[in-house]
């Protein structure tokens, strides 16, 4: 299967974007190469007479197109002219790229929206609060339709497989937790420790099911990596650069350890906030970050009782964690015997709930602590991650007690069912958090 054909669940999202009444122009963010582009101009073939498509990176004479008058009128006909596609309000959609390297390109979306709301404006930016946060770049509040674009949760990779029924099985089960065949949870588990080899980065997952071999993957996700890399040189001074990196480098350090809170000490002895902060904001901006926040009280709202000095920090793609901690797939693939499947099964319970548009909390006690903790319209649910098919834990327990949540996950390896109140749900699952 091609990775043309990836359904992509913000697909929905754009939909109701592209009918609104009261529309605005759309901004989708998110880190690099999770599909941004491909989404975009997919959605615009797909739902539009024609697409307009400039990439404000490589286009020639940016400056001259936006340097002066960018009142939409003026700005359609210079972007006609540059594209070469006619821009007939109604039927086309304008596609403006990487964003974030023109200013002016960002403050025309506020015009879009005021004075040509009857045309479509699509705008993509991988850097985009890195750019407005170094530069200073005024931002269109109230003027645009936020969107951020995740890597594949698993169920998408699940649809990338070809696996669709699979896929709503399994969503039925979540809601009632009763047990699947074994043979259809033995599927499952095996399609899940493979995603966590693979991650959700379209690239990765797009060569693996074109060539069908694990060993093609890890040439896309190094390319990835290194453009990450390239990134802090290209969007950080050299300085600034230094500690971003510094900080990224120490991720399967941070996660290794028993206590993942973050600790700047792992980055360099002597590390602070003072020192390093700043450089983990880069990175959460950026999206290859994702930060998990501490919660000294559980109770809604959870925002409210946010430490935020204390955090986890998760990579945003599984399967580009496995391979920056050179964790060999043959390892993933058995799932026993390395205490670090503990980290990656944690990393992609994040990656899930982010893909859910969860934001993240963990709580920890004195003695306790619980992986996440979500608020699910005015629930409160708390969530224990485990690797494989051993959950035995105290912390559950301590937390359930405290504070008595309306709702309680266990995920594991271990099939579907109800074990004292606790709803025992199988890893690859996680993503039916969304479906009801």
């Amino acid at each position: 299967m091609q990775s043309e054909s990836f359904h992509r669940s913000i697909e929905a999202q754009l939909e109701r974007w592209k009918d609104s009444p009261s529309r605005q122009p759309l901004l989708l963010n998110g880190a690099r190469q999770v599909g941004k582009t491909y989404i975009l101009r997919k959605f615009g073939e797909r739902r539009f007479g024609n697409v307009c498509y400039v990439n404000l990176e490589l286009l020639f004479n940016v400056d001259d197109i936006f340097g002066g008058d960018i009142a939409p009128a003026q700005l359609v006909r210079r972007l006609e002219v540059a594209a070469g596609e006619r821009i007939v309000p109604g039927s086309t959609l304008l596609i403006l790229d990487e964003i974030q390297s023109c200013e002016r390109a960002l403050t025309s979306l506020k015009y879009f929206c005021e004075m040509m709301p009857e045309l479509h404006v699509a705008a993509a930016g991988s850097l985009l609060g890195v750019a407005i946060n170094r530069k200073n770049y005024s931002f269109p509040v109230g003027k645009v339709h936020l969107l951020r674009l995740q890597p594949l949760d698993f169920g998408e990779y699940l649809l990338a497989r070809g696996e669709e029924t699979l896929a709503v099985l399994l969503c039925e089960h979540f809601q009632t937790l009763q047990p699947l065949p074994e043979a259809i949870h033995a599927k499952a588990s095996s399609l899940y420790l493979e995603y966590l080899v693979t991650g959700g980065m379209p690239a990765a997952v797009g060569r693996f099911l074109e060539r069908g071999s694990l060993l093609d993957v890890a040439p896309r996700q190094l390319e990835i990596l290194d453009s990450y890399i390239a990134d802090m040189a290209k969007y950080a001074s050299p300085s600034e650069a230094v500690k971003i990196r510094a900080c990224y480098e120490s991720l399967p350090s941070q996660l290794a350890k028993e206590n993942r809170k973050f600790q700047y000490k792992v980055v360099k002895k002597g590390g602070s906030a003072s020192l390093f902060g700043a450089a983990i904001d880069w990175l959460e901006q950026a999206g290859v970050v994702l930060k998990c926040k501490r919660l000294d009280h559980a109770e809604i709202p959870l925002e409210a009782y946010a430490n935020l000095s204390a955090f986890k920090l998760y990579m945003s793609d599984v399967g580009m964690l496995a391979m920056k901690s050179r964790l060999p797939a043959e390892t993933v693939l058995a799932n026993q015997g390395n205490t670090f499947l503990g980290a990656l099964a944690e990393n992609y319970a994040a990656q899930q709930l982010a893909a859910l548009g969860k934001p993240l909390y963990y709580w920890e006690g004195a003695t306790a602590e619980v992986d996440f903790v979500l608020q699910l319209g005015a629930s409160l649910a708390c969530a224990e991650i485990k690797k494989g098919v051993r959950t035995r834990s105290r912390s559950l327990s301590v937390f359930r007690q405290k504070y008595r949540p309306d709702i309680c996950y266990r995920f594991s390896l271990k099939n579907f069912g109800n074990e004292n109140g606790v709803r025992a749900v199988p890893l690859y699952a996680m993503f039916c958090l969304g479906k009801g």
